[in-house]
């Protein structure tokens, strides 16, 4: 028979092993909260670094209170893009628009990163045009390999006419892990994509978490009844 003495060390073992799970689980709780505060007040105060210098001391919230309020950088660029839309889908902020571009035209570096600046910000923010809107995979680096990139649009222009004139060049980002923000424009045809079922989000996230973070799997097809799996 076993002493009663024997009995303790797997109880204890069994507490340590709850007590971890607890704190596993209380993590994983808290830290995409800590992680999503730290990273609003960081961005706040990023924008606040950068707009705060453009308002006269008069007109600051801590000349008033005495103290500094992070976040009103981004309340006054806010407001401000709004006034500064507002007024441009008026007639004399359209024409001021026309007449400031003008100039801009005329100055040959200051022209050329403009012109790009404003063509992505078009093409990014457009409301009219969904982008980004499939995730797919295709054989990179190499035959045999799989990268998931997302479908940006059908290639035009000159790169358009080398495609195969059944098989369409599709433009699609290949992003880098963890940081989806780099990555490559490839061309490829459409008949070498593989669209996926997830989401953009879900792609996204599992190119961010480095293949840890799998989207939930969507309702398995309910098998073929016995009739069916016969009519068959």
């Amino acid at each position: 028979m076993s002493k009663p003495e024997d009995s303790h060390p797997p109880r204890r073992r069994s507490r340590f092993a709850a007590l971890r799970g607890s704190f596993f689980t209380g993590l994983i709780v808290v830290a995409p909260i800590g992680l999503t505060i730290w990273l609003m007040w960081t961005m706040a105060g990023w924008v606040d670094g950068w707009v705060l210098p453009l308002v006269p001391q008069e007109m600051r919230p801590e000349h008033y209170i005495g103290v500094n309020v992070r976040g009103i950088g981004v309340l006054i660029f806010l407001i401000f893009t709004v006034i500064v839309g507002w007024l441009a889908k008026g007639f004399f902020g359209r024409t001021f628009l026309r007449i400031g571009e003008s100039i801009v035209n005329r100055l040959p570096f200051v022209r050329t990163v403009y012109s790009g600046l404003k063509q992505i910000a078009e093409t990014v923010l457009s409301q009219s045009e969904a982008k980004f809107d499939r995730a797919c995979v295709i054989e990179y680096p190499r035959p045999g390999l799989k990268a998931i990139a997302f479908v940006s649009s059908t290639a035009k222009g000159e790169v358009a006419g080398m495609a195969a004139p059944d098989d369409p060049l599709i433009s699609v980002f290949l992003p880098t892990t963890p940081n989806p923000t780099s990555g490559f424009l490839l061309f490829v045809p459409q008949s070498q994509l593989t669209y996926l079922d997830m989401s953009v989000e879900d792609a996204a996230k599992l190119i961010i978490s480095a293949g840890l973070v799998y989207p939930q799997p969507k309702d398995a097809k309910k098998p073929k009844d016995k009739s069916q799996l016969n009519k068959a």
